[in-house]
Parts: C-alpha cells; sequence; structure tokens
C-alpha cells in the first residue's frame, strides 16, 4: 500500500509497504482524506519531544471500513472518522472517563504510526460513525473536536466574552464552537492574514493582531473589564502568559496549546482575579458526537476550513511549501 514516511527529520518519503494485517477483533479502514495537523508539521521539523523515527504520520483521518470483525455494529463501506487517542482503559484517568488523559496513552502517528497511508487497522473503540459527512469532512473532525473539548472545558455561556489567542485551525474550531454557545468572540493573532481570513470567510468581526497596544484595543473593546473565558491555543509560552492579563475578575483561563517548558504566571495578577486556571487536552466522545452533529446541521463551514489539497504522490514536495505558506493555509488535507 501507499504511505507517507517521514525517516527523519526533513526527509518525508513516498513509500510502498505491505498491507496491515488485522486481529480478528480488528477493523480496517480505507484512509482517503488525512488532514495535517500542527504536529505533523512539528514531526516534519524535528521538533516533537515524544517520537521516534522513522514514524508514518496522520491521525486527522477520514475514510471507509472495508473489514469489520464478527458481531460489529460497523458495517463495510461506511464512512469514519477515527479517534487517534488509544488509551489503556485501566488507569487513573481512564476510570475517571477521562481516557483523553490516559497515563499510558498510544496517539497515532506520534507514539505508534499513523494514517498517511492507504490502509489502517485500528481497535473497533477508534472508529467512529461519521455518515451524512463526506470523507473531506470526516478528516476534520479531530481538530475541530479538540476545539469542542476546550470549549466544554471552558463552558463559555450565552452572552459571554471570549477572546480566543491564536487563530490557527485549533483556535477558529474554539471560536466556532464559543459562537454556537451563543458567547461573544473575539480573535487575536500574530498573522493578519489568519485574522483577515477568519473574519471574511468565517464571519469574525472582532480581530486584533497582536502588538504594543493590544491590551489597550482588548479593554477598550470590552469597556476594561477584558474576557470572561480566555482560550489560549498558541503553544507559546510566552502567551499563555500574557493571556492572563486578558481575563476578566472571575474569570477563566483555558490552556489548549501545550509548550514544551515551564508556564511563570504572576501570582497577584492571577489571584486578583480569582481565575480558574484549565487545561484542555486532546478530546473525548461527547466532543467527536458534538462536532458531527455540528457539521451535519450545517453549523461548521467545513468548505472554508479546508484551504488545501495535496496528493500523497506529491507530499514530500508539497510539505515544506507548505510550512513556508503557512499564513494562507489554514487546513490542508492530503489525499489518499
Amino acid at each position: 500500500m501507499k504511505t507517507v514516511i517521514c525517516h527523519e527529520p526533513l526527509n518525508l518519503a513516498l513509500i510502498e509497504r505491505p498491507d496491515p494485517v488485522p486481529t480478528e477483533a480488528e477493523v480496517v479502514v480505507r484512509i482517503e482524506q488525512v488532514g495535517i495537523c500542527g504536529t505533523d508539521y512539528h514531526i516534519y521539523a524535528g521538533r516533537h519531544p515524544f517520537l521516534t523515527y522513522p514514524r508514518v504520520m496522520g491521525h486527522e483521518l477520514g475514510g471507509t471500513i472495508e473489514r469489520v470483525p464478527p458481531g460489529s455494529v460497523l458495517r463495510v463501506g461506511q464512512t469514519v472518522a477515527i479517534n487517534p487517542y488509544l488509551a489503556c482503559g485501566s488507569c487513573i484517568a481512564c476510570r475517571k472517563g477521562k481516557p483523553n488523559a490516559c497515563v499510558n496513552i498510544t496517539v497515532l502517528g506520534v507514539h505508534g504510526d499513523g494514517g498517511m497511508c492507504e490502509r489502517l487497522v485500528v481497535p473497533e473503540s477508534a472508529v467512529i460513525d461519521a455518515s451524512g459527512l463526506t470523507v473531506h469532512q470526516a478528516a476534520m473532525v479531530e481538530f475541530l473536536a479538540i476545539g469542542a473539548h476546550a470549549v466544554a472545558r471552558g463552558a463559555p455561556a450565552t452572552g459571554e466574552r471570549v477572546l480566543v489567542v491564536g487563530a490557527g485551525p485549533i483556535g477558529v474550531g474554539t471560536a466556532l464552537f464559543c459562537r454556537l454557545n451563543g458567547a461573544e468572540v473575539t480573535l487575536v493573532d500574530t498573522r493578519r492574514s489568519r485574522l483577515d481570513y477568519a473574519r471574511d470567510a468565517l464571519g469574525f468581526a472582532a480581530v486584533h493582531t497582536v502588538g504594543p497596544d493590544l491590551a489597550a484595543a482588548l479593554a477598550l473593546e470590552t469597556g476594561d473589564e477584558m474576557f470572561d473565558v480566555v482560550f489560549d491555543a498558541t503553544g507559546s509560552l510566552a502567551a499563555m502568559a500574557a493571556s492572563l492579563q486578558y481575563v476578566a475578575h472571575g474569570g477563566r483561563l483555558v490552556l489548549v496549546g501545550v509548550a514544551p517548558g515551564d508556564l511563570v504566571l504572576p501570582d497577584p495578577e492571577f489571584h486578583k482575579r480569582e481565575t480558574t486556571l484549565i487545561a484542555s487536552r486532546n478530546a473525548i466522545a461527547a466532543d467527536f458526537d458534538r462536532t458531527i452533529a455540528a457539521i451535519r446541521e450545517g453549523h461548521i463551514p467545513t468548505d472554508r476550513l479546508h484551504t488545501h489539497s495535496v496528493a500523497a504522490d506529491d507530499l514530500p514536495t508539497r510539505l515544506p511549501e507548505l510550512i513556508a505558506e503557512a499564513d494562507q493555509v489554514l487546513k490542508a488535507i492530503v489525499q489518499f
């Protein structure tokens, strides 16, 4: 089968591999569309801390079922997405209903080979019914579900002011679900092109470019009260620390992006707000369900989120080009 493999940093190749052989209990999925995530860019660049090479990347997956176990509720030909977070089911987090924070988690495309290939074998529990969606839409479910999970964690209510810092795919997904909750959403980013796209294509009227006058502009917008909930989706320690100043007194700060190193917050500013600090990691079944329902109902403009398409054969050449074009790329999807 056709497979795209990262042999080492900056070395991506198209190769042939044997088709995977499933166990009796596993599902075979014909992978048709694979979203490219920031994680994949980091793997290619050699900046991922939890990875060994060679690695088949890809965890934003859409495809159709080719084989199901005996007695399965799934069916051959069914359009599906994949939950790439394979949890142990027995650790303290799993017992608490938080498999997204599993102590022994394996993420497809990170800790083990992912879905940038024509066929993938996964446990039945990892297969998500995406009937009613196109395979393109199915490949966007996972990154949108991360936004849905962040919103479930931060719980913005109707009429609350929300600030999303970072207008990449995860930030935009978070903003979309905040808007579906009825919140008033403002977006901030360092890249003006990203903000212009969010405004013109996605309807987010309140956007601000990061700069020396940002805090003053946000204070003016909110009557000096700042935001009930701030979501940081940058993966930058400096931006995460700066986000505290945009939180209203009594507000919540939700960290969606993750970054290596220590996050330092000024305690007087943190305490005087009685800030609620929340981490958001991956997604759980309820987030996938909400995402798929929102796409089916037409609440998520997937056609405008999907900005670039790449044939699998061309990915070794196109991936560095996509990195160079990052200001203009929201979501690129690889076609197998």
